[in-house]
């Protein structure tokens, strides 16, 4: 069993029907997506405007999400260069009146900061990490 990320999650959902196989396993495209969302999130906070996906990097899927489960979404901020930033996210899902959480996916996403003409624009580094 993993360990929860220490932080709060970026975004926490509930999987619903529609986004559901007839099997009532939850589709990895929708889960991709709320993945992207989250890291999408970091990436304008970060950047202080928009950004876009430039890749979706190692995606694993570790176990289903079914029709009811919490979905939340961890994003963090590992990587600034030049224009871009990479965020790497996990997703852990929690049984509808269940505690335990399970890791249920994770992967790296890579963002490119544009500006209002959609072209490449730089973005500020990553603060510095200070030991406690």
């Amino acid at each position: 069993m993993s360990m929860l990320p220490d932080l709060n999650p970026t975004i926490r959902v509930t999987a619903m029907p529609s986004d559901a196989n007839p099997y009532g396993d939850i589709f990895g495209g929708w889960l991709m997506g709320q993945m992207d969302l989250a890291a999408g999130s970091v990436a304008w906070r970060h950047s202080g405007g928009r950004a876009v996906t430039i890749a979706a990097e190692g995606m694993k899927f570790h176990a289903p999400v079914l029709v009811g489960d919490e979905v939340s979404v961890y994003a963090t901020l590992v990587r600034v260069g030049n224009t871009s930033m990479t965020i790497e996210v996990e997703a852990w899902r929690r049984a509808r009146h269940m505690e335990e959480a399970t890791k249920v996916t994770q992967a790296r996403f890579v963002f490119v900061a544009t500006d209002k003409d959609r072209k490449p624009r730089t973005v500020p580094p990553m603060a510095p990490v200070e030991d406690n």
